[in-house]
């Protein structure tokens, strides 16, 4: 029930997929894309066999300039572009037959679980928002988990890279993770990171490239949600963190959550597990996809029975 897909943004060809449930529609349809570097064979599909399962749609695409899709440079990570492609992809999805635009939701994870609450705070087509162990606050998660000395070395490299920018018009790039913390500059600091991502990239997301241009890390210096918080007045929130999450730092997970303005909200802390288990570990991916797809089908499908950690 998957077939590809493909819709403009930004001038560009966006590319994704779109898997039907069983039985016949409209359906209500979750809208989906990844954090940083993603593509949409990494871990996605498994959260939207849960979904499936549960009698929605899920559209999953790659970003610009990332996996199947179209963009130069490549591995450009702009997050005003990724939330114009959110929106494209919503737009896409109520064009569709199949579909019912009505019920649609929007997913998120990591970087991307941030974009979906500035998407659902300015989109008032969403009716539903999951956000997973989300990316608030770009410059504290820099700041934090490189350290002193690491970040004034991200800085330094972020500076050099400005200028050679503006003298050749050429990206320079970085290292999405490695395992050489503290002797490679690299956007997010953990050896945990490069294991988890290249294991995935052998095994399910061969379009996965470990690297980010250095203007994307700048532009994440620069990324916050909290301006867009106080605006989701009355859409349903999930959030999931995982308890000892010290790569997107659980405490401003939390922060963020508590100054959601809505009153149907529920934080869902996934227990004795870190940022990068969630994707390493599929037994600990299922209890967040579970509560996901009993959550969203309570609200666009009908009752579920409930999940517990």
């Amino acid at each position: 029930m998957r077939r590809d897909i493909e819709f403009t943004s930004g001038g560009e060809t966006v590319r994704g997929w779109l898997i039907l449930p069983e039985g016949e529609g409209p359906h209500p349809v979750v809208v989906m894309a990844g954090g940083w570097c993603y593509v949409k064979e990494l871990v996605q599909p498994h959260y939207a066999e849960h979904l499936v399962n549960a009698g929605m749609a899920a559209l999953i695409f790659d970003y610009r300039h990332l996996g199947s899709s179209d963009g130069l440079p490549r591995q450009h990570i702009d997050p005003n572009r990724q939330i114009e492609d959110y929106k494209n992809a919503i737009t896409f999805a109520t064009k569709q037959p199949e579909l019912d635009p009505e019920r649609l939701a929007i997913w998120g994870i990591s970087y991307s679980g941030g974009h979906v609450l500035v998407v659902g705070a300015t989109d008032r087509r969403v009716r539903a928002i999951v956000s997973n162990i989300p990316v608030v606050d770009g410059w504290e998660n820099m700041r934090r988990v490189h350290g002193t000395v690491g970040f004034r070395k991200l800085r330094e490299a972020i500076e050099s890279d400005r200028v050679k920018r503006f003298e050749t018009g050429e990206h320079g790039t970085i290292a999405m993770s490695t395992t050489r913390v503290g002797e490679e500059v690299c956007t997010w600091p953990f050896p945990e990171t490069y294991e988890a991502f290249n294991d995935l990239k052998a095994n399910e997301a061969p379009a996965h490239e470990h690297w980010n241009t250095t203007e994307s890390t700048e532009l994440l210096l620069s990324y916050s949600v909290f301006p867009y918080l106080s605006r989701i007045l009355d859409t349903p929130t999930l959030m999931v963190v995982a308890d000892d999450d010290d790569l997107t730092l659980w405490d401003k997970e939390i922060e963020a959550y508590n100054q959601l303005a809505t009153a149907e909200k529920e934080l869902f802390v996934v227990p004795q597990t870190k940022h990068m288990t969630l994707y390493s570990e599929r037994s600990a991916l299922d209890i967040p996809a579970a509560k996901t797809a009993e959550w969203l089908s309570a609200r666009l499908v009908g009752a579920a029975e409930p999940i517990a950690a």
